[in-house]
């Protein structure tokens, strides 16, 4: 709570009337239970949130994502969900959800939630009843099947972690239940028109709260295949989770952007879509009816390279703008091994590679922690908990130098990540050449600048500059054009064409001074 009192002015962030908030804005997750603990327990809160809203509006952030904080038995952290409507006890409850939405949007923060409609726990309530008999009422609100009469599941379908079938045999009626994640969570049937009526519900319930939108988690699988065909035999072993691509999907998502669209304040929806090709996560934004941004993970698993970078940032282009869509980039989550370690090339990488990020046309989301500079923890295997081996880049957010770093015991769910003790939010918040600073200034730079935050993107002709170098110019009406330099190569490299102040550098060489047209080894510049 010492940084409150350090906490600049933030700086107002951008209203631009050709487009909505969820365009110019930039968006920040947090893990809850890797946040902040104050209880004790060991595992972060909805009020170690609140109490560092302040480092996120200082920090220049406009848009908070909370990861699940619902009723869960935890079989996959919150992502098991046992009530959509209520906070889990080890979280806190209600009130303190709602005064941290209150206190986030006095410092001009929007709260975007979790919402994960695919699936429920299998100690939801509505999965109790479903099992409970063929009878039940709820029965038909889960998948269930006969087995086939040679005893082999209903169809071939891999679930995600495990890799084996998604179908578990329940012996209280006789047969199986599609899980396309863990046998503990059960997927919903979204073709029973009650099941849709009751996650509008859900939806509605944190609407009427206040809250402005929905990460919605793997949104594309609730429309599937009413014959629950086999996947092709060629793509056998892979998860049915990165397959199903199905246009029963849509009418789905248009009702529920009609719901959200019904609300004041402007409410969005951004998707997970977890298929990895480009052209088919557009699909889901339908024709701004659909989903209103929808994250795209092939540049997520690109390799630093001006290469594949460079084909990325075509590839997502050319196929957002073919359908008039704006596009999300991402560089780490809660699902993926931080980019700073999967990258590697030390915190100098990581420094070019947010410049990167936040110069790019669309709207970019930071994970908590990333501008610390942080890496994977370390997890022995006698501390491995998660059961898609994610733990590493869930490890525990260092406030400061002391034995729990900030938390309220020194001991908490996972280990902390690498160098904790000098590598905190405290010491690199009294430190202006750090990697934390370079965000916040590239954030204000982001923010002020109109061509940044809302204009277009041209990209460098590739002779123009070193192999090693992708760039491209930002450019919009009634502001300063921007030029965005990202050096992947270890060697320096010349620049051909491009003038300007160095506005902002990933490794602060230059900056308020002109461009000399050569990048430094692996520098990421923004010149004004």
């Amino acid at each position: 709570m010492a940084f409150r009192s350090r906490y600049d002015r933030r700086v107002a962030g951008p209203r631009d009337p050709d487009h909505p908030w969820w365009h110019t804005a930039v968006g920040y997750q947090v893990y809850p239970r890797s946040f902040l603990d104050t209880t004790g327990n060991g595992v972060g809160d909805l009020e170690g949130i609140r109490r560092r809203l302040g480092y996120l509006a200082w920090l220049g952030v406009d848009a908070l994502w909370i990861s699940p904080f619902y009723r869960s038995p935890m079989a996959d952290y919150g992502y098991d969900v046992a009530d959509f409507c209520d906070v889990d006890p080890l979280f806190g409850d209600l009130v303190g959800f709602d005064v941290l939405l209150a206190e986030a949007h006095a410092l001009g923060l929007r709260v975007i939630i979790d919402w994960v409609p695919n699936h429920t726990s299998d100690q939801h309530p509505w999965f109790l009843a479903s099992r409970s008999s063929r009878q039940d009422p709820k029965r038909d609100w889960y998948v269930w099947r006969d087995r086939r009469p040679d005893g082999s599941p209903p169809n071939n379908w891999v679930s995600a972690f495990t890799f084996d079938s998604a179908w578990q045999p329940d012996p209280t009626t006789g047969q199986s239940y599609l899980h396309v994640f863990l046998p503990e969570q059960p997927d919903l049937n979204w073709a029973n028109p009650e099941v849709e009526a009751a996650m509008h519900d859900t939806l509605r319930f944190w609407l009427d709260r206040g809250v402005d939108g929905f990460r919605m988690d793997v949104i594309h699988l609730i429309g599937k295949d009413p014959d629950l065909a086999d996947d092709p035999a060629d793509l056998a072993g892979l998860s049915h989770v990165v397959l199903n691509h199905r246009p029963e999907t849509h009418p789905l998502l248009r009702r529920i952007r009609r719901l959200l669209d019904d609300y004041p304040g402007g409410r969005m929806a951004v998707g997970e879509v977890y298929l990895l090709d480009t052209t088919m996560v557009v699909d889901y934004l339908g024709e701004d009816d659909e989903l209103h941004l929808a994250f795209n993970f092939p540049p997520l698993y690109a390799p630093w390279t001006a290469e594949a970078w460079r084909a990325q940032i075509e590839m997502t282009y050319a196929t957002h703008d073919a359908v008039g869509a704006w596009p999300t980039w991402v560089l780490s989550n809660h699902d993926n091994v931080r980019h700073r370690t999967r990258y590697g090339g030390g915190e100098a990488r990581a420094r070019a590679a947010i410049v990167l990020l936040l110069g790019l046309r669309g709207t970019p989301f930071l994970y908590a922690g990333e501008e610390l500079g942080l890496e994977d923890a370390v997890v022995p295997p006698e501390r491995v908990l998660d059961p898609g081996g994610r733990d590493g880049c869930r490890a525990p957010i260092p406030w400061d130098g002391s034995p729990g770093h900030g938390w309220a015991t020194p001991d908490p769910w996972l280990p902390w990540p690498p160098d904790a003790d000098h590598r905190h939010a405290d010491a690199l918040q009294r430190d202006p050449a750090s990697i934390l600073h370079l965000y916040r200034r590239l954030l204000a730079v982001r923010r002020t600048s109109r061509s940044l935050h809302a204009g277009s993107l041209e990209l460098l002709a590739a002779d123009h500059a070193a192999p090693e170098v992708v760039g491209w110019v930002r450019h919009a009406d009634g502001d300063q054009p921007r030029t965005v330099l990202v050096n992947f190569g270890d060697a320096a490299a010349g620049v051909d064409g491009v003038t300007g102040t160095v506005e902002v550098a990933s490794d602060g060489v230059g900056e308020g001074e002109r461009f000399t047209g050569v990048l430094g080894p692996g520098q990421a510049i923004i010149v004004r």
